[in-house]
């Protein structure tokens, strides 16, 4: 179980006959913060022709866009589309054009806010969140070494090593991992291996899997 998602806010722009497209994307969580991350924009430039906008929450399964002015269908429709291609959620982009003078059609509209919509994505750090379990593992000195070559075949992240009379590891692994490396941990420590789990959580791993 996972969904993507970004770090922190980003942006990029371009221009198609000489109307300026702006795109804005940044991580909400709620409703609420969807809107005040809109508001925002739509402060910053109070003298666009249109703030269009897309988001979509995990909170309640909510997407909602606006086409703020442009015909129908030809802008909130094409950035929601790029949003759920790439399967981000808990996100808003918005994207900001200044008309330049030339009518650029149904057709033109709707690629012009597609790709302002992708090279904001493109510009965003996207993070790969998985469900995955906090442990604790305490093990001799003697079976760190088995246990260090073991632990990257389950793509786990390791968040502190600590080495007192004893080695303490503390890591995360997928959720759909778990059991295996339980498995594993007892069978390589013939039992002698002490783990806790201190519960699930949701945890960025796009360092750890780079297949998506």
């Amino acid at each position: 179980m996972n969904y993507f998602t970004i770090s922190h806010p980003a942006t990029n722009s371009f221009t198609e006959k000489k109307s300026e497209f702006i795109g804005y994307i940044a991580p909400v969580k709620t409703n609420d913060e969807a809107i005040d991350f809109i508001n925002k924009v739509k402060a910053q430039h109070r003298k666009a022709r249109h703030n269009v906008y897309a988001y979509i929450l995990r909170e309640d399964n909510i997407s909602r866009y606006s086409d703020d002015g442009e015909p129908q269908g030809t802008a909130g429709v094409p950035i929601l589309e790029v949003l759920q291609k790439r399967r981000l959620t808990d996100v808003c982009l918005v994207v900001t054009r200044y008309f330049g003078g030339i009518l650029l059609g149904g057709s033109g509209l709707l690629r012009a806010y597609s790709h302002a919509a992708t090279i904001a994505c493109d510009a965003a750090h996207i993070m790969n969140m998985q469900l995955c379990h906090h442990l604790i593992i305490e093990i001799d000195y003697n079976l760190y070494g088995k246990i260090n070559y073991i632990l990257p075949d389950f793509n786990i992240i390791t968040i502190n090593s600590t080495f007192t009379d004893m080695v303490t590891l503390e890591i995360l692994v997928i959720s759909e991992n778990l059991d295996a490396l339980k498995k594993e941990l007892t069978e390589v420590t013939n039992g002698s291996v002490n783990i806790t789990d201190k519960g699930e959580l949701f945890e960025d791993f796009s360092s750890v899997i780079t297949n998506f």
